[in-house]
């Protein structure tokens, strides 16, 4: 791995995803800030928990972007088309395994088997995170899938 490369690939894929995923949620495609979801489960304070949040994908997404070297390596192929479809597997497990789990392990969201509470709580983001927005699980695939092209475009 040359990491120079991964590191400009892995800012670049990173800030891409989060430049979409932030004006997907503008346009009201989503309710969804993965850098605020991030964030709020180290604090309290909205301001910080973006803020946060946005340095932990940073660094999620330079993670994600070591594990996409290790698979171009092993199926010997580097391109933006391949790392769409490392994107697209990423999303699907986004999707049906992580958002699901965070609900358990997230201090500040509530569960789907929670009833109301006095204390003010995330709503969890239900099957395929529908509960924030029906085209949630639209822009979520799309961010990924931008940021393996864009990664896989860049790294070499």
């Amino acid at each position: 791995m040359h990491c120079m490369s991964w590191l400009i690939a892995g800012v670049a894929a990173t800030l891409a995803q989060l430049l979409f995923e932030v004006t997907a949620q503008q346009l009201r495609l989503t309710r969804l800030s993965f850098p605020f979801l991030l964030g709020s489960m180290y604090t309290q304070m909205r301001s910080w928990a973006k803020l946060i949040g946005f340095g932990n994908h940073v660094v999620n997404g330079l993670i994600f972007a070591a594990g996409y070297i290790l698979l171009f390596n092993y199926l010997r192929i580097c391109s933006w088309q391949a790392g769409a479809l490392l994107g697209l597997a990423q999303a699907a497990v986004v999707l049906l395994i992580v958002l699901p789990l965070i609900q358990e392990i997230h201090p500040r969201m509530a569960s789907e088997r929670q009833g109301p509470t006095a204390r003010r709580q995330l709503e969890p983001p239900g099957f395929l995170a529908l509960n924030y927005g029906p085209r949630t699980p639209l822009a979520i695939g799309i961010s990924h899938v931008l940021f393996g092209a864009v990664f896989g475009a860049i790294y070499r």
